[in-house]
């Protein structure tokens, strides 16, 4: 995969859950090891990922975050096993067509970089195994209704964006939502509200919740 090759650093974990880091990759190691279920490439200064990751069968954990990668290869959705795929703090603005064919994605953390509603392709609320969602610190203005479909979604990170309203489906998962305790699972701070939404996130997100499956909210 000649694009790893910019990487300094990566860290990989084979079936035998032994730990082995590669220094200076660029120095002509490549990366071929079909057994490897986890790859780390974070802080680098990778710009592309190879279509070649396809080849990565046994895959399960793909960590770019840190990098300035702008697009990515219609490959990346063809991974089998990929389970948690983080591309925070990167420069997408987009994502391939396909992208939510990832047939267990689990966790899918897009934080901090240059997305909105236009950047997601027509099946990316396909993706029926997600659990957790982090689209904090982007551009987007809204949500489609289509996010009714991550039925299974317990965790969404949608502060630090423009979002001015959301729509009436996403009162639909709460149900799934898990709202419990300290750790905060669903974050809407810093965002241009309507006044009604503000108005109900002061009294807390169960109510919000309540609220948007409402008959009230329009």
């Amino acid at each position: 995969m000649a694009a790893i090759k910019a990487a300094r650093r990566v860290e990989v974990n084979a079936k035998n859950n032994q730990i082995v880091e590669l220094d200076y990759v660029d120095k002509g190691i490549s990366i071929q090891i079909q057994t490897l279920t986890s790859l780390t490439l974070s802080h680098n200064k990778l710009t592309a990922v190879p279509a070649g990751i396809a080849e990565l069968l046994n895959l399960e954990m793909l960590n770019l975050w840190n990098n300035r990668i702008e697009e990515l290869p219609t490959s990346i959705s063809s991974l089998p096993k990929l389970r948690v795929l983080n591309l925070g703090m990167n420069r997408l603005w987009t994502l391939p067509r396909g992208f939510g064919s990832f047939p267990c994605l689990e966790v899918l953390d897009l934080t901090y970089n240059n997305l909105s509603e236009k950047s997601l392709p027509g099946n990316f609320f396909m993706l029926e195994s997600l659990r957790a969602l982090y689209l904090a610190d982007n551009d987007f203005e809204m949500l489609p209704q289509d996010i009714r479909h991550f039925k299974n979604l317990q965790i969404l990170v949608l502060r630090d964006n423009d979002l001015v309203y959301l729509p009436k489906e996403i009162g639909e998962l709460g149900r799934n939502l898990n709202l419990s305790g300290d750790k905060q699972v669903f974050r809407l701070d810093n965002n241009p509200w309507v006044p009604p939404i503000v108005e109900q996130l002061t009294v807390g997100i169960p109510q919000l919740l309540t609220y948007l499956a409402s008959e009230t909210y329009k």
